[in-house]
């Protein structure tokens, strides 16, 4: 039996090596070659008669052993870092093949995904146009407004008279007219005013300035009193010859619950503009204007801000005012508004399609709420502290979620306040006014003569007149006389775009007109 020789454990040169007993020693040509073997880099194994014998002694503080093998078996020694080595390199490969194969099982998760969302995006796509030619041959539409009125009511008029239900039985003009609306061009701009007592002039004249400037075809979306359809759909039938405008006439609308205190909520109606998106469902984008509203512009011009928006606005809104020294909000109002100085809803440019799918953030929960769910939680919890009703509620959301409002300039929502005081309304002293808005009744009273003048003017054209001779020549004498006010100082700036847009109408091509 060969003799192992002793020696300290491990030693620098020598690398990590296997024994094993159970093969003739010198049947292996790199026996001889290691002359000082480490006892504790080898493992010695004995197994005659299916019974293994190893012997190691280690001694004691030697770090030394000694090592024999049973006779009639023979040693084996195996580089340690070789046998690494290929168990290395067989992981690998095993890990590779595992690798791919589930890495195939991945792209055949993938396909078949698609494959079954390609499939259902088909079927939904034949149901969509099978619906759409069922409706077309059976005329349908009404079952989706009534749907939409299941939580509505009618605010009915006179001391009487309470609220009542809605539905396509009760006003079957509603539906038809509605229908008649969807089948007009994508290009259609929509057109929303409510109309509560005596506003019915100012809602008429408003109607015939946008008519008689815009390039587009109008539709209206009229919410009035039932007293005001009679005469609402006389005066408007009078006007069919345009053939540039379509309406539609509802009923003033509520949620059943609550319906009286929303609608004494600062003037008769005015809150309903806060449920134009609730009730409106199939319109995407609307503008939304107060019957005190005059048109110096197209309705085109301020519609084609929506595609200004960026992805989280939902709406448009002036300032309530330009020059903090004089406004409102900052220096009364006893609840959040937005900005410096508030916004003002006379004129309120909308998304509408957003406005129903975004979830606003509020001071009243941590979560957050949609349109149809906040609106009144916010009456209940400022009611005490509002001043100005619907308006300040749409402060108060905006002051929570800031990134969803696209404030435009003063021009387009031009008011008193821009000018009693003195000018401070710049772009409309640079670019003129685009829309003028004659909120406190200066249309009706002598406090601010310009105001009056241009309503009167506009109320008393007709669509078939000459425009410079029957509009503007006696409108530019009426604001000569207005000089003695601050308003009537600048009244150049109400003339420059009033001008420049019945110019514009007589430039485009008849078909435009």
């Amino acid at each position: 039996m060969p003799r192992l020789v002793r020696e300290r454990w491990p030693p620098p040169s020598y690398p990590r090596l296997a024994h094993f007993c159970g093969s003739r020693a010198d049947s292996h040509d790199h026996l001889a070659s290691w002359q000082r073997l480490p006892c504790s880099g080898l493992q010695l194994w004995s197994s005659a008669g299916g019974k293994g014998r190893r012997r190691s002694k280690e001694r004691e503080g030697g770090g030394t052993c000694d090592c024999d093998c049973a006779p009639g078996f023979g040693f084996q020694f195996v580089n340690a870092g070789l046998l690494a080595a290929a168990a290395e390199a067989a992981t690998a490969a095993t890990a590779g093949r595992l690798w791919l194969e589930e890495d195939m099982r991945r792209y055949l998760r993938v396909l078949v995904l698609c494959l079954g969302c390609g499939f259902c995006s088909l079927l939904y796509a034949l149901n969509q146009l099978a619906v759409s030619l069922e409706e077309e041959e059976t005329g349908g539409g009404g079952n989706l407004k009534a749907a939409a009125a299941s939580w509505l009511t009618v605010s009915g008029h006179g001391a009487g008279k309470g609220a009542r239900s809605v539905g396509p039985k009760k006003h079957p003009g509603w539906s038809n007219r509605y229908r008649l609306m969807k089948k007009q061009s994508s290009e259609t701009m929509h057109l929303a005013v409510v109309a509560c007592g005596e506003r019915l002039e100012e809602t008429i004249t408003m109607i015939k300035s946008a008519i008689i400037f815009s390039i587009q075809p109008l539709q209206f979306h009229i919410f009035a009193e039932d007293q005001l359809h009679h005469s609402f759909t006389n005066i408007l039938s009078g006007w069919k010859f345009l053939q540039t405008f379509n309406y539609t006439i509802y009923p003033i609308t509520f949620p059943t619950e609550n319906a009286a205190e929303w609608k004494k909520l600062f003037k008769p109606c005015a809150s309903q503009r806060l449920f134009l998106p609730l009730i409106l469902t199939e319109v995407d984008s609307l503008l939304y204007v107060d019957t005190d509203i005059l048109f110096l512009r197209p309705v085109d011009d301020i519609w084609s801000l929506l595609k200004k928006f960026n992805s989280t606005q939902i709406a448009a809104m002036a300032p309530e005012h330009e020059e903090p020294r004089i406004g409102w909000y900052n220096r009364f109002a006893r609840h959040p508004y937005y900005g410096k100085t508030g916004i003002n809803s006379g004129v309120m440019l909308m998304n509408m399609t957003r406005m129903r799918r975004k979830y606003f953030k509020n001071d009243m929960t941590t979560a957050r709420l949609q349109w149809g769910e906040i609106l009144m939680p916010l009456l209940k919890k400022y009611k005490l502290n509002i001043t100005w009703g619907d308006q300040d509620l749409l402060n108060i959301m905006f002051f929570h979620n800031p990134e969803s409002l696209f404030v435009f300039p003063c021009h387009w929502n031009y008011r008193p306040d821009h000018c009693i005081y003195g000018s401070n309304c710049r772009e409309a002293e640079e670019e003129g006014i685009f829309i003028l808005h004659g909120n406190r009744g200066v249309y009706h009273d002598d406090k601010q003569p310009v105001f009056r003048a241009i309503y009167e003017a506009l109320r008393n054209c007709s669509f078939g007149d000459d425009k410079v001779h029957s509009l503007l020549y006696p409108l530019e004498l009426e604001l000569q006389k207005t000089v003695h006010t601050y308003c009537g100082r600048i009244h150049k700036i109400f003339m420059k775009q009033l001008t420049k847009s019945i110019q514009d109408s007589y430039n485009r091509p008849s078909k435009e007109r």
